[in-house]
């Protein structure tokens, strides 16, 4: 029988409290919808939990990201606040194999940048635009089952130049009513983890609900979950000076 995939999705949870639009939009906040919608997508089988920024160490602690297979992030306006070490915390574990799924404004997150190595820097305008979700890589695992495109009445833009390095996979590609485009699905291997990056999501419009989106991320998880043993990302040193390739993790924290 195959262990159930374990997600947690994790959300900043600040507009949530103190803006009325998003207030009404996610009454049961962004990442309660997120998670909501994947707990119908992948079935009773799978554990989808949520975790936030206010939680101790931010929801994540090295017990939490043991048994996590898959994590979602979604984060705007309190990056920075992010503890540094519980960002080195998820970085190793992705490394280490766990699934990562960077949200809308998370391409400016402490651990995304951390993992890219670039600014991760884009052009914005906030508006009503239309935004059109291209699929570019229709046999990606991502893509099964999605429209073509995506139709988002009303969405922030986001355009090029977005400077992250090549991705291994482009899934998606958008254009907005401005004329912008923006490679708005990507992913991309760090160590033995998968990362997708997906953009649409702004906290002011309904995108979360959109049935096309959800069925993105429940693809998104299902392909960046590895059912196989996490390893340990450290290169351990021989007495003779010579370098290994990462050990089997055991579970133990490192």
């Amino acid at each position: 029988m195959t262990d159930p995939v374990r997600v947690l999705v994790w959300g900043e949870n600040h507009h949530e409290k103190v803006d009325a639009v998003p207030q009404r939009i996610y009454p049961d906040t962004m990442h309660g919808t997120i998670a909501a919608a994947l707990r119908q997508h992948l079935g009773d089988a799978d554990v989808v939990e949520t975790a936030t920024f206010d939680d101790a160490e931010h929801g994540l602690t090295e017990e939490r990201l043991q048994r996590t297979d898959v994590l979602l992030w979604w984060g705007h306006m309190r990056h920075d606040d992010v503890d540094d070490e519980v960002v080195a915390r998820v970085h190793r574990h992705v490394l280490g194999g766990m699934g990562l799924i960077a949200l809308h404004s998370a391409h400016f997150s402490k651990i995304f940048i951390a993992l890219m190595g670039t600014t991760c820097s884009l052009r914005w305008r906030q508006g009503d635009d239309r935004e059109l979700v291209w699929t570019v890589a229709p046999t990606h695992p991502i893509a099964q089952g999605v429209p073509q495109p995506i139709v988002l009445p009303a969405q922030e833009m986001y355009g090029e130049f977005f400077d992250v390095p090549t991705p291994d996979d482009l899934v998606f590609v958008s254009g907005f009513t401005g004329g912008e485009v923006f490679r708005s699905g990507m992913t991309f291997s760090r160590g033995h983890g998968r990362i997708f990056y997906f953009s649409p999501g702004d906290q002011d419009y309904p995108v979360y609900h959109d049935p096309s989106i959800q069925l993105v991320l429940a693809n998104a998880v299902r392909w960046a979950h590895q059912d196989r043993p996490r390893t340990s990302p450290r290169i351990a040193m021989h007495e003779t000076g010579d370098f290994h390739t990462p050990r089997e993790w055991d579970g133990t924290p490192l």
